[in-house]
């Protein structure tokens, strides 16, 4: 089981563009039935890039990218995993001694507490947090 990093939930919206790598994992995980699971934590980064969008005033970017997290949302509506008590608990086990990247960590903790492989672009913004690492885009 996955837990997919905002970057690799970003790659899928480019279409044709989509890194080869990514594709091929999203389809080996469809062979396989694994499931892939997003946190609460994406879904706000993913919130946050529609915002910057709507705010630097280019609307028809902006509707673009809220139908397409819209559909991310209803998609992944029973696979979106909330940030608890005791992903705060790791979480702050993960921040010391090093604090740098503080929602990655969020994400690396849940996806420790569920036992999950993270898929991600970024591995060195994890490597120190324990959690199972997949980087699709090598």
């Amino acid at each position: 089981m996955y837990l997919l990093d905002t970057n690799v939930i970003s790659e899928m919206r480019k279409n044709t563009g989509v890194n080869a790598g990514v594709m091929q994992f999203f389809q080996q995980a469809a062979k396989q039935n694994a499931r892939c699971y997003i946190s609460v934590i994406t879904v706000g980064e993913l919130r946050r890039g529609v915002e910057l969008i709507r705010h630097r005033g280019d609307t028809v970017q902006a509707k673009k990218l809220e139908a397409w997290l819209q559909t991310i949302l209803l998609d992944y509506a029973d696979n979106i995993l909330d940030f608890s008590v005791e992903e705060a608990q790791v979480w702050g086990l993960l921040r010391v001694p090093h604090y740098e990247n503080a929602l990655d960590k969020q994400i690396a903790a849940t996806a420790l507490i569920h036992d999950l492989t993270l898929v991600t672009r970024n591995v060195s913004d994890f490597s120190a947090t324990g959690v199972p690492l997949l980087n699709p885009f090598e």
